[in-house]
């Protein structure tokens, strides 16, 4: 998430910040929310889980600025309250949308005023894991990582209904984001903690890493002629059946063109067409060297060969 949030800033509003309630075991009401940091992946946490009937007690950023602005704005379309300093959090479950490496010491600065409390933290980092919120679960607090596999981007506030959620962590904070999860619609899964670097590598490529061969595409389309907005129009229905393919058939039923045909003589006038624009020509061999390692090709002696050079 977005929201650069420091030390100092952290320290002196947890100084104030005093959670009040306890979960209650079989509780049949839906826990009250904390969403700590209101950037994109908290504010489509938050309006979700108001949508699936949880209330939210309170969206605490740090004072001041922006991004205290940017907290009330999101308070008032969950009928909540900005909380910067100097208030009492009535939540049950902490759910942490701040930036990687401030996890921690968010988790830090709030331990102190919640000992004793028995409630859930939760954060949201997708490479992370449980143990980034040791501080609180030392003071008796059940935590969990629990990240959506969706993309966030300003302008843009996804449905969070059949997205997949992956979490670890301690069992009780397990159940609970398991049952948020479910009640958002999404579909929460287990990983191991080892596995999260990977994970977070899987995620990297199926929507960074996609967005990147996208503009790729796109300035291949400049370099044949195409203006950058009409080439996004014109290539999506390519690019849209690709992805139904995908998802349908799997991607060798669903690999087509030169690689698959083994046809070297239009893959060298490819590479040839590509050297005057920047980086395409790698990309290109790069996912050339892919599909052969893992797709059907024809002709595939002669196409690595042809790639190494």
């Amino acid at each position: 998430m977005e929201t650069n949030i420091k030390h100092g800033l952290w320290s002196s509003m947890w100084r104030n910040l005093k959670p009040d309630s306890a979960i209650l075991p079989g509780m049949a009401a839906n826990p009250r929310i904390a969403i700590v940091g209101a950037g994109k992946v908290g504010g489509a946490l938050a309006v979700s889980l108001r949508r699936a009937g949880y209330p939210i007690d309170a969206i605490v950023t740090q004072p001041g600025g922006a991004s205290l602005r940017r907290a009330t704005r999101l308070a008032r379309q969950v009928g909540s309250r900005a909380v910067a300093s100097g208030a009492r959090i009535k939540a049950d479950v902490m759910w942490f949308c701040v930036p990687d490496g401030e996890i921690a010491s968010a988790a830090q600065w709030l331990a102190l005023p919640i000992r004793g409390q028995p409630i859930v933290a939760l954060h949201s980092s997708g490479l992370l894991s449980s143990d980034q919120l040791d501080a609180l679960r030392r003071t008796g607090a059940n935590v969990a990582s629990v990240h959506p596999l969706m993309s966030f981007v300003p302008g843009s506030r996804p449905s969070l209904a059949g997205v997949s959620f992956a979490i670890e962590g301690d069992a009780a904070a397990v159940r609970m984001a398991k049952r948020i999860v479910k009640d958002l619609r999404g579909e929460p899964f287990l990983i191991r903690k080892k596995d999260k670097a990977a994970y977070h590598a899987w995620a990297t490529f199926a929507s960074p890493l996609l967005t990147a061969l996208l503009a790729t595409t796109e300035r291949v389309a400049v370099a044949a002629g195409v203006k950058p907005k009409i080439a996004r129009r014109r290539m999506m229905p390519i690019v849209s059946q690709t992805v139904v393919n995908y998802a349908t058939l799997g991607g060798p039923a669903s690999f087509s063109g030169p690689f698959a045909r083994g046809d070297v003589k239009t893959i060298n006038q490819h590479l040839r067409a590509l050297r005057r624009i920047p980086t395409a020509g790698a990309v290109y061999k790069a996912l050339a060297r892919a599909a052969l390692q893992y797709l059907p090709t024809k002709n595939r002696k002669a196409l690595s060969k042809f790639l190494k050079g």
